[in-house]
């Protein structure tokens, strides 16, 4: 903990920053596991020397208390740790050390494994491993890191969504980048699932890309069936009631192309989606044009599951988590007419806020855990809404920091608007199995 002036000691700064470090110390231990489920009291590692403790020791000595209040609050809920790049020798060696850290409080450590060729069609995050090979290398030394220790990890966001077919139409003419993509992501599932600890989540896009049943087709050909289910919004904005919904269908979907009717073995194609139907059916009631982001038009597709899905077996079907770290207010729509071109309303999107509580109790079935996987206040890269040779993002008449870099301001953006409000997270009292991230 840093040294703090005896002159702010009244005005509470050191309880603020002692609250920061509080979840390093010694808690009660988790809940323990059952095979590679995620039990409802896990509690999620939180690293005491986040971005988000650096700034509001910052904030504390430029004599900024309420921007120090904002970041030490944000510092005290777990997010998820990214790994990116490194030869397997190092990502071993920081794998190894992040799990000793979250053993040592007896909290699960929120991973991210983002290293796969032709990461993000080469955009904002391009990078990753430079071959399959090394890729595979690269998997199996996370994989080694983790050992024997509790890991939930979150599988290469977009990868699936985004395969090296979808990047262009030429990107991938022979098909040979997206069967590698499928292989790699397959041998990832089976060498981390090897791990008797790991929980593996393998990512799935969001409710406003792939229909369900093109995700669902892509999640069975990467091995879903052999992990515990899928997430859905890393780094995005999208409602958690929308993804709950979505998540259920995509889930439904698996099953019903892998373990459902004979009929069905196969046809992950013939589950209706989000965008089912253009022109729905005119039943005289609301919501007869189906739109993609509002759950009051989905009552076709509900309907089409009902009717061909049933009620699936809860034991056989997949689980996924959702990433809230930045969808308390839903996804940005930009004013109408502002942008000739895309306005990237994915990217560093304004007026966001911080979403539900990092927790494994969710209250929804299928839902295991929402997590903060995107770091609060990391940039998405320097967007420009499609501008054409435009540099400044107009949203905030600067040019954006690069993605994945730090970003004061827009922490502090996303902690101001967070619904609910912020707060620190409750620490975890002995003997109740309390959770620092359990409370929404």
């Amino acid at each position: 903990m840093p040294h703090v002036p005896r002159s702010l000691m009244s005005l509470g700064i050191a309880a603020l920053l002692a609250a920061v470090a509080a979840p390093a110390q010694a808690q009660t231990p988790a809940q323990e596991a059952t095979g590679h489920t995620l039990p409802a009291g896990t509690r999620f590692y939180v690293d005491p020397d986040s971005d988000a403790a650096k700034q509001a020791v910052t904030d504390l000595r430029h004599h900024n208390l309420a921007d120090a209040k904002a970041m030490a609050e944000l510092a005290t809920w777990p997010e998820a740790h990214w790994f990116t790049d490194g030869t397997p020798a190092e990502v071993e060696d920081q794998t190894r050390s992040l799990v000793r850290r979250a053993d040592r409080t007896g909290t699960v450590p929120v991973m991210v494994a983002y290293n796969i060729p032709l990461r993000d069609c080469s955009q904002y995050s391009a990078g990753g491993a430079q071959s399959d090979a090394d890729y595979q290398a690269w998997i199996a030394g996370l994989a080694r890191g983790i050992g024997r220790s509790r890991a939930l990890v979150v599988l290469e966001p977009d990868a699936l969504a985004n395969l090296p077919s979808d990047c262009s139409a030429d990107s991938d003419p022979t098909g040979t980048l997206t069967a590698g993509r499928i292989a790699d992501l397959n041998y990832a599932v089976d060498v981390l699932e090897q791990q008797p600890n790991t929980t593996v989540y393998l990512d799935a896009g969001n409710s406003h890309w792939q229909s369900v049943g093109a995700i669902a087709q892509r999640l069975l050909q990467a091995g879903v069936e052999r992990t515990q289910g899928f997430s859905l919004n890393v780094s995005n904005y999208f409602s958690t009631d929308l993804l709950d919904h979505y998540g259920t269908w995509v889930s439904n979907c698996v099953w019903f192309a892998s373990k459902g009717p004979d009929w069905a073995r196969g046809h992950a194609d013939w589950c209706a989606s989000q965008y089912y139907s253009p022109a729905a059916p005119n039943d005289g009631q609301p919501g007869n044009s189906v739109n993609a982001d509002d759950p009051s038009t989905w009552h076709w597709t509900d309907q089409w599951f009902q009717q061909n899905v049933g009620t699936a077996p809860a034991g056989e079907l997949a689980h996924f988590v959702v990433d809230t770290s930045r969808n308390g207010q839903g996804a940005w729509t930009p004013p109408a007419g502002k942008y000739a071109g895309d306005p990237q309303v994915w990217c560093n999107a304004p007026g966001r806020g911080i979403g539900d509580r990092p927790t494994a109790d969710t209250g929804f079935p299928l839902a295991d855990a929402y997590l903060w996987v995107k770091t609060v206040g990391q940039s998405d890269g320097q967007c420009n809404r499609s501008i054409p040779g435009g540099t400044v993002d107009p949203e905030y008449g600067i040019v954006d920091p690069a993605a994945g870099a730090w970003w004061p301001e827009q922490a502090l953006s996303l902690v101001r608007n967070a619904s609910p409000a912020l707060g620190f997270a409750p620490l975890a009292r002995p003997g109740n199995g309390a959770s620092e991230a359990g409370v929404k």
